[in-house]
Parts: structure tokens; C-alpha cells; sequence
């Protein structure tokens, strides 16, 4: 089987864990220039329930700022690539380890004051510098923030045009783990979708418990398949929504 081979389809007895910038929506200059549209949010809700609430967005991006694209609607998930997580729909957000990022946060200020093109992101328990708009100055961001988080005892993980200063031990993989262990998880078997590197975690986790991961665009991937575009991603989602209201063949036949 080739990774570049097309997904199953997506069951109702399957757990779905959905990165969002990437994978759902594309990617924009600016963090807050996402736009979530109508259809987005209507697709996403109609998973939720075909998943019986065994869906979650895992991303990057603090949860609270996630429910903002998507206003009325509660669901599970976890936030800064795991230091957030919201097991249940309607449950709370639980913390991990909580940091001190303000030192890292004033360091970055000062070194790139002069470039209004280079973005320093403050999540509060993580801090992310993006240069998708000065990405000449790749190396040099990568090298001060290296060295800034060691100072400072945080890790570092890289993105697409991004890097970010997070907790030691937090990553998509270890929100996968915990989610699987409740409920509605739990027992299921565990899809990841993602785009970048930060989703590999969450793509070995859920093919060490024996699910499959999904790659979206080009590049390397541990996963087992891939879709090319993130409207084929769309395109996968609603093709599970659309099976429930096709006819049964009894049905077709007691029709004509």
C-alpha cells in the first residue's frame, strides 16, 4: 500500500482527531486572517454527530481562540499542541504545566523590533514566532529562539513558517494518549489528520494504537495515506455524511 493511497472511508465507530490550520482551513499570512465559512462549521458539526461527539480539533492554537471561528458550538480538543485539553464537548479546559513565557516573549520583542514582518504570537503557556512574511530571516529565528529556550527551560518545536517555545514534554502525540483514555474516545479506532510537522506525534500515536494517520499536502509522512488539498480533505468528511442518506439497496427496491 502506498502512503499516496486515498483514505477509508470515514466510520461512525472511529475516533477523528482534525488539526486545524493546514488541514481544515488553509493557511494565511496572519494567524487571525483565517476565515472559517458556514459550510466549514455545518460540515464539522454533521461529523460531530456522525462521530457520536468522537471528534476533536487538536492544534497549535489556544482552544479558546478556536471556539471564536466557531461560535455556538462546543467540542472537544486540545489546545498549544496538548498543554490544553478539552476531553468532552461541553467539558473544561484542563492545564498542564503552567511556565513562565514572559521572559521569552519580552526577548523576542526586543531582538525583532525592527521588523514588523516577524510575528511573536503570546499564547501565554507558549510563544510562537512566525516569519511566513520575512522568510529570509528563517535561520536567525530559528537560532535565537533555540537559544532562547534553553535558557529558559522550554522545548522548541517547528511548524510551517513557524517556530514555537512550548513546555518540555507537550506535543499532539501525548493529547492523543489522553484523549483516547476517556470517553468518548476510548475504544475506538483513532484517525489524525495534519498537515506539518508538529502532527507527526499525533499521526504515530494514533497508528501505535492501531488506527491511521492522514497527511494532507505534499512532504514526508509516517502516515498511511494522504490527501492532497485541504478541500479534499472537506470533500473526505462529507462523503461520510452523504453515505447516511443514500438508499438501502431493500429500499431502492421496494421503491420502484
Amino acid at each position: 500500500m502506498s502512503m499516496d493511497s486515498p483514505p477509508p472511508p470515514l466510520c461512525s465507530s472511529m475516533a477523528l482527531f482534525q488539526d486545524f490550520d493546514g488541514s481544515l482551513v488553509e493557511i494565511a499570512p496572519e494567524p487571525d486572517a483565517v476565515v472559517v465559512s458556514p459550510a466549514l462549521h455545518a460540515l464539522l458539526q454533521g461529523v460531530q454527530q456522525f462521530l457520536q461527539d468522537g471528534l476533536a480539533l487538536v492544534s497549535g492554537r489556544r482552544l479558546t481562540e478556536l471556539d471564536r471561528f466557531f461560535p455556538g458550538w462546543a467540542f472537544a480538543g486540545a489546545g498549544v499542541h496538548g498543554a490544553e485539553l478539552r476531553c468532552q464537548a461541553h467539558g473544561a479546559i484542563e492545564y498542564g504545566l503552567e511556565v513562565q513565557t514572559q521572559g521569552a516573549v519580552a526577548a523576542l520583542r526586543w531582538h525583532f523590533a525592527d521588523d514588523p514582518r516577524i510575528l511573536i504570537e503570546d499564547k501565554k503557556i507558549s510563544v510562537a514566532l512566525h516569519y511566513r512574511l520575512a522568510p529570509e530571516r528563517q535561520a536567525e529565528c530559528e537560532q535565537y529562539l533555540r537559544k532562547l529556550a534553553l535558557v529558559e527551560g522550554l522545548a522548541v518545536q517547528a511548524g510551517k513558517m513557524v517556530l514555537e517555545a512550548l513546555p518540555m514534554g507537550i506535543d499532539k502525540g501525548q493529547a492523543v494518549h489522553r484523549l483516547m483514555c476517556a470517553a468518548p474516545f476510548a475504544s475506538r479506532l483513532p484517525v489524525y489528520i495534519g498537515d506539518d510537522a508538529t502532527d507527526e506525534h499525533g499521526i504515530a500515536a494514533v497508528q501505535s494504537l492501531g488506527g491511521f494517520g492522514i497527511k494532507v499536502g505534499p512532504g514526508p509522512s509516517l502516515a498511511q495515506y494522504r490527501l492532497p488539498t485541504v478541500g479534499d480533505v472537506h470533500v473526505w468528511l462529507a462523503a461520510a455524511l452523504k453515505a447516511l442518506l443514500l438508499p438501502t439497496p431493500a429500499a431502492s427496491a421496494g421503491a420502484m
